[in-house]
């Protein structure tokens, strides 16, 4: 995993990042949604809301580049927007690298045969992302737009799916065991239609009201019922239609850009995938408001219905009904149950076949469903003169000025075609963009005949880096020579066209002085780690080979103005050839022996196997070879005390760890205790320390 920021500078990419997003002007600001809901709603509520405005209004292209075992790499702009799909990468990735002039892609590849794994170094031209910047970055900008409203709406479907009660289910389960118990042969919709008109009910009807659903349920039912349609009712009018709107607005942006065929095409921008993906959002869109259509039909109905009902229920059990409830039913208001009871309380048995139910009293839950099957009940669009209207003239059904319309199909449905489409308008500019990236450049490393066991996979070498202002690519990786690894230092410059010297070059470690005895200590050293601290400074963790257990690692501090010296530049040119492995031509690679005096620290007591630098938080971090320990290096603090030959006793004495040390041990012991005897997992001390003038960068 790369990340990087483009660090190219132009005029028309500076006019670009001052200008102002017009969509900030035109369109309502998205609504937070509501933290009662999903844990994943939690991305965009309000606390949070301000972070994704920081994240789309980042305007300066980054990049996060991934790589793994699957034979591709792919690269996201600003993390989200899959910008480029580079296939027919052979092996595992071991580690890559997107230069920040975004003219060549490093990577490290590991192809495994017979027990062994050749690993080789790849540098990929990525000359169309650095020749169309600006247009890349306004795509990346507006699809990254895009992505997160996608986003959004499947986050208001959640909350809406999550407000959407199984109680609501209650009637059509009752009414279903009613079917399955009665004796009489009148169905269940002349049951309460002579409830309605002669206000009496048969003794079946009134066991299933007094004994099932209770006067008590059916009010709990009733508040269920209104309480969870409102919510869905505002987040569909709040959240979704602005998402979709939002939406609607940034690909018909998109649609104008890939228009510009000059500029856009080349980059894979289709005008006709654009189209396709509007017109599935105006689908979506009018999915959307006939669901809001059910929803204010449903509430009226039930409203109306359990009104009626409840009155009628009271007076079986002969309670008290309040004045405002005991009014006399008007002929329209008699006609609306009525028209109520004939539409929702049909008994259908080929429902009981697909459902396990015999009546679709609630109809907003399956516009919920995540199915592909029909809606049980969809809308009744006879006597519709618009639809009808449109069946008729064969011109207007095929227009592609009309949203197609799914009569029979669920939001759910919907949506997820809306994203299908999305995505393959989306996936079009990564295939192009990745089939431009040809390979230019490959160097055969080494054979690696080490386990692939857990630890081995920690291993970091090789180890990528870039140098942002002197536009190079640099290459830690080890050559087993003699029982040892050898450090080398491989450098590209980013541009492929370009050449470097000292290209190639082996470090070997000679003697290293304690500052307070001028003693020199010299032995023969394995590199076991290393990584860049920053541009001009590698963090190594050596191994002395004939040292005694617990003073045999070093962590040193390595600057490359040291290592690529102008004066004797011309004495380390490598003199082999890249196309056979370097591991095979070792004596052809040039040798710079170094010797420290300063930037460096015995690491007592630690086996320290891996490291992990970071220059600008001016911190380093070493991990012990069995994962247990972890030591953390202030490496810009200066101290009054210093390491020197002297004994282990007298070394742990003047190891004066802050107090941080103190805190964190202390935690760990005291989780040591709570988990007692069960507690077989490693464990794991971390010590932070300050640095020594030896190690003073």
């Amino acid at each position: 995993m790369h990340w990087m920021e483009v660090t190219v500078e132009s005029s028309v990419l500076t006019s670009f990042y001052n200008a102002e997003d017009e969509s900030n002007l035109l369109l309502p600001k998205l609504p937070t949604l509501p933290k009662n809901y999903s844990n994943t709603s939690k991305i965009f509520s309000e606390e949070n809301s301000d972070e994704i405005i920081k994240l789309l209004g980042d305007v300066r292209l980054n990049i996060l580049v991934l790589g793994g075992s699957s034979g591709f790499i792919e690269l996201y702009a600003y993390g989200m927007f899959k910008i480029a799909r580079v296939t027919g990468i052979a092996g595992t990735c071991l580690a890559l690298c997107l230069s920040s002039d975004l003219k060549s892609l490093s990577v490290v590849t590991e192809v495994s045969t017979n027990g062994a794994s050749e690993v080789s170094y790849f540098q990929l031209e990525t000359n169309l992302l650095y020749s169309f910047l600006p247009e890349v970055t306004r795509m990346a900008r507006k699809f990254t737009h895009i992505s997160a409203l996608l986003q959004y709406i499947n986050l208001s479907l959640t909350c809406m799916c999550e407000a959407w009660e199984e109680i609501l289910m209650q009637m059509d389960s009752r009414l279903t065991k009613f079917v399955q118990e009665k004796n009489t042969t009148t169905s269940v919709q002349d049951e309460f239609m002579h409830l309605l008109l002669w206000g009496k009910a048969s003794a079946e009807l009134q066991t299933l009201l007094m004994n099932q659903l209770t006067v008590k349920g059916l009010k709990k039912l009733g508040q269920s019922i209104e309480s969870s349609y409102s919510s869905i009712q505002k987040l569909v009018i709040s959240h979704l239609q602005s998402g979709s709107e939002s939406l609607l607005y940034h690909l018909s942006e998109s649609k104008g850009m890939a228009s510009w065929k000059q500029k856009y095409e080349p980059l894979g921008l289709d005008a006709a995938g654009i189209e396709e993906a509007i017109t599935a959002v105006g689908s979506f869109i009018l999915k959307a408001n006939e669901l809001l259509q059910v929803i204010d039909s449903s509430m009226k109905n039930f409203k109306a219905f359990f009104r009626w009902l409840y009155v009628a229920m009271l007076r079986m059990t002969e309670d008290h009904v309040l004045p405002e409830l005991n009014k006399v039913m008007t002929q329209k208001d008699i006609t609306f149950v009525a028209e109520f009871l004939t539409e929702h309380f049909n008994e259908a048995p080929d429902l009981y076949n697909r459902k396990g139910k015999y009546f679709n009293v609630e109809r907003v839950g399956q516009y919920l469903k995540d199915e592909d099957d029909d809606l049980v009940s969809p809308p009744n669009t006879e006597g519709n003169q618009w639809y009808d209207f449109l069946q008729n003239s064969s011109h207007l059904k095929e227009s592609p000025l009309l949203f197609p319309y799914y009569p029979r199909k669920s939001l759910h449905f919907v949506k997820r075609r809306m994203e299908n489409i999305i995505d393959q308008c989306l996936q079009k500019p990564a295939d192009v963009i990745g089939k431009s990236m040809n390979q230019a450049i490959c160097i055969p490393l080494y054979r690696d005949t080490r386990s692939e066991d857990s630890t081995r996979r920690l291993f970091k070498f090789p180890f990528l880096w870039n140098n942002k202002t002197s536009n190079l690519h640099y290459l830690l990786f080890t050559i087993l020579e003699d029982s040892l690894y050898k450090m080398c230092i491989l450098r590209r410059h980013t541009d492929i066209s370009q050449s470097v010297s000292n290209g190639l070059i082996a470090i070997k470690f000679g003697s290293f002085t304690y500052a307070t005895t001028e003693k020199v200590r010299r032995s023969i050293y394995s590199c076991l780690d290393a990584q860049f601290y920053d541009d001009e400074t590698v963090t190594v963790v050596l191994k002395d080979t004939v040292g005694r257990e617990g003073r045999d690692r070093l962590l040193v501090q390595l600057p490359l103005s040291l290592v690529y010296n102008s004066e004797d530049s011309a004495e380390y040119q490598f003199t082999g050839t890249y196309s056979t492995r370097l591991d095979e031509q070792c004596s052809a690679i040039p040798t710079r022996t170094m010797h420290f005096e300063k930037h460096w620290r015995l690491l007592e007591s630690m086996k320290a196997q891996y490291v992990a630098g970071n220059g600008f938080r001016k911190v380093s971090c070493v991990l012990s070879s069995n994962l247990r320990h972890v030591r953390v290096f202030e490496m810009d603090i200066d101290d009054e005390w210093e390491l020197d030959e002297s004994s282990d006793e007298e070394e742990e004495a003047s190891n004066k760890p802050v107090k941080i040390k103190e805190e964190v041990l202390s935690e760990s012991e005291a989780e040591n205790q709570q988990a007692g005897a069960a507690a077989l997992a490693p464990e794991i001390v971390i010590k932070v320390e300050k640095l020594d003038p030896e190690l003073d960068s």
